[in-house]
């Protein structure tokens, strides 16, 4: 039984993922099932995709463990797929080119924007009155 680790991230979120080679499928996220962890269909569907992609097809034979911190849940789902596509490339780096490709391994740059001073918002202005 080998462990491979992967880090991912998305928005302010951060999730450290371990992949057991040897396992039945099960996805456990902070200590909780997945299905526990995330109630919308989407989000779960995020988490596997790396695992479902045609070239690789892992989904009964891998365990994954993952401890996600900061954000919300579309950010710790985006960022646990970050995590495992990573950890995926050092169980074979033949995976490589279908992670790429599905734009799995590129870390989404996208940050929420701080609010400026004079604005109720990064870009929101107060209201006009012309009186």
């Amino acid at each position: 039984m080998n462990k491979y680790y992967g880090t991912g991230r998305r928005k302010s979120s951060v999730a450290r993922v371990w992949i057991n080679d040897s396992g039945k499928g099960a996805i456990n996220i902070n200590n909780r099932p997945i299905d526990e962890y995330f109630g919308l269909d989407t989000l779960k569907v995020i988490v596997r995709q790396p695992l479902v992609l045609p070239a690789i097809s892992l989904t009964g034979t891998v365990d994954i463990n993952c401890s996600v911190t900061g954000g919300g849940l579309s950010g710790q789902a985006g960022a646990i797929r970050h995590g495992i596509a990573r950890a995926l490339l050092k169980i074979d780096p033949e995976y490589r080119i279908p992670l790429k490709r599905a734009g799995f391994l590129t870390r989404d740059p996208r940050m929420k924007e701080r609010k400026k001073y004079g604005l109720k918002a990064a870009r929101r202005a107060p209201q006009f009155s012309k009186r």
